[in-house]
């Protein structure tokens, strides 16, 4: 997919334009910034956008996120355990202390 965020009201107007007008290739919208497909049309629009607001519009190619590929168990496993916590309140360095899962550090400074 490609990534458009936009960084003005002039070129969020254009992307809502676009979005509007060629809604078979976006993907998702979410106010400042879209999700077109990865075709050659949603490239075509993508760059119509960078064209007239060159300063304003910032263009990324994304993949989806495969968690099974991407994260560590561990990490998986610690989402799910906090998520699952007795008290809501409870922040995750607190939760994390003499338990089995990352230090929030550790997770910070890991790439994935």
């Amino acid at each position: 997919m490609l990534l458009v965020v936009t960084y003005s009201t002039a070129a969020r107007n254009s992307l809502r334009n676009v979005c509007r007008t060629h809604e078979d290739s976006v993907v998702r919208r979410f106010g400042r910034a879209a999700l077109l497909e990865a075709t050659e049309h949603g490239a075509f629009l993508a760059l119509r956008l960078r064209e007239k607001h060159p300063e304003d519009v910032q263009l990324e190619r994304t993949e989806p996120f495969n968690e099974f590929r991407s994260v560590r168990d561990a990490v998986r496993e610690a989402a799910r355990a906090y998520e699952s916590r007795s008290n809501p309140n409870t922040a995750y360095a607190k939760f994390a202390v003499d338990s089995p899962h990352p230090d929030p550090e550790e997770l910070r400074v890991r790439e994935l």
